[in-house]
């Protein structure tokens, strides 16, 4: 039985050893058999699927939904996997609150949609735990393509091209794979590794070589990689965090920084975490901080949101997950300083409101007291190479993925593609290789 629960400051081992486990366990448990096939026949099978036409990577959901009603979760996982490469971890990540469930008719209809995560998730891991890739490599080619960031754009366009024949070569610049699937993630969402053992099984298509701990700029060049390869992809992420600009801002931490290090804690009791514990910012990030500070003990967390709460960029699901776990979200707040005094911390913050569209700063002002402060604020584009086109923070794509520059392409959060999201990243990676792969064979 631990005594630190209440201990002030930031401290490991606020719960007894044998609550880490519970308190991290699989948000999501998986179906079983019979409750696969009870889920699958509430589906419609729609012909002009709206689920489909709402999934970023087109999945076809009726399908593999129908293949699970009739018994056969390994085909309906190769439907999945065809499109999405990421399908099991995106069947536990993805908002399908607000994509494919979200525009499913029953949902419309009855206000509860098929569980189509659950579903997707249940087809995936039984194949992946069978140890089946049921992908084979096209002859070899003469051709290979360096591929910039071990993420889900990244690794998703490398098993597309291994999958045409191509040698490709991932340069990460972590000393594991996996990008936000491994390091930006909650551990709730995927527990057990899942997401190290996802890349293991996508490896399995061979004809893939993964370099880590190797960063473009600081081992290497664009054009080294262009001297090298015949194409180079570009899925590198968002590898900065926007700063605070206010006294004190060097007492926070970036709630990134702090994920990243619970993902990779082989024993979570030694994870120091505040007794009153304080987020800076209102999307997904926020909210893994937050909740994942109260799992490790935290007596109070706090997420504070600049705007409204319905316009937190945080899903409406996210945000009960944070509240029924015992996170106190207080919106219409903006942080003004953090002070250091006697026992911890205090964040002031000035009360905001909307006014004709737009946030006004209040002269009303609320103090909170901390003993740890994250921020969850948003990420950036960290150093890019010169010639590429740079809008609204990203690397500027069209459609097909391709960049300003000659024989270069970019896909998923350092990209213009799309909403941040895995299932997005592995979608503008499968179709960048799918263009890549035109280019190389002159078609």
């Amino acid at each position: 039985m631990t005594t630190r629960q209440f201990e002030p400051g930031i401290v490991p081992g606020r719960l007894p050893a044998e609550d880490y486990c519970h308190a991290f366990a699989d948000t999501a448990p998986p179906l079983t058999d019979h409750a696969a096939r009870v889920a699958a026949d509430r589906c419609y099978f729609c012909y002009d699927a709206p689920c489909t036409t709402a999934c970023p990577s087109d999945i076809d959901v009726p399908l593999f939904i129908r293949q699970i009603a009739t018994g056969q979760p390994e085909a309906a996982a190769v439907t999945i996997l065809s499109q999405n490469i990421f399908g099991g971890m995106c069947a536990r990540v993805c908002p399908t609150e607000t994509l494919c469930e979200g525009a499913c008719v029953r949902e419309v209809a009855e206000g509860k949609p098929v569980e189509i995560g659950l579903l997707q998730r249940h087809a995936t891991d039984k194949l992946q735990a069978a140890g089946v890739h049921p992908f084979t490599r096209a002859e070899r080619t003469e051709f290979s393509v360096a591929v910039v960031g071990a993420g889900p754009a990244g690794l998703s366009c490398a098993h597309r091209l291994a999958m045409k024949g191509h040698e490709v070569t991932v340069y990460d610049a972590r000393l594991k794979p996996g990008g936000l699937n491994e390091y930006g993630i909650a551990a709730y969402k995927a527990p057990g590794g899942f997401a190290h053992k996802e890349v293991a099984w996508l490896l399995q298509i061979g004809g893939i070589t993964v370099l880590e701990n190797w960063q473009l700029g600081r081992n290497g060049t664009l054009e080294d990689l262009l001297e090298e390869h015949d194409a180079v992809f570009l899925g590198m992420g968002l590898s900065g965090v926007n700063a605070l600009s206010i006294p004190g801002a060097e007492y926070a931490t970036p709630a990134t920084d702090y994920i990243a290090a619970l993902r990779q804690a082989e024993d979570l009791s030694t994870l120091p975490v505040g007794r009153r514990v304080v987020v800076i910012g209102g999307g997904m990030t926020a909210v893994d901080a937050a909740v994942q500070a109260k799992l490790l003990g935290a007596e109070t967390s706090s997420i504070v949101y600049r705007r409204s709460q319905p316009e937190m960029p945080a899903s409406l699901h996210e945000q009960d997950h944070a509240q029924t776990h015992g996170v106190q979200i207080v919106p219409n707040a903006t942080p003004v300083a953090i002070c250091k005094e006697e026992g911890g911390l205090v964040v002031e913050f000035a009360r905001t409101a909307t006014r004709d569209g737009k946030m006004t700063v209040l002269e009303d002002t609320i103090r909170i007291e901390a003993d740890q402060v994250f921020t969850a604020i948003g990420q950036t584009l960290g150093a890019t190479p010169e010639g590429l086109t740079i809008t609204g923070g990203k690397i500027a794509i069209d459609a097909q993925g391709r960049t300003g520059l000659a024989k270069v392409w970019a896909g998923g959060d350092c990209a213009t593609g799309g909403e941040d999201l895995t299932v997005t990243a592995s979608a503008e990676g499968r179709d960048a290789a799918e263009d890549i792969h035109a280019f190389l064979m002159g078609a």
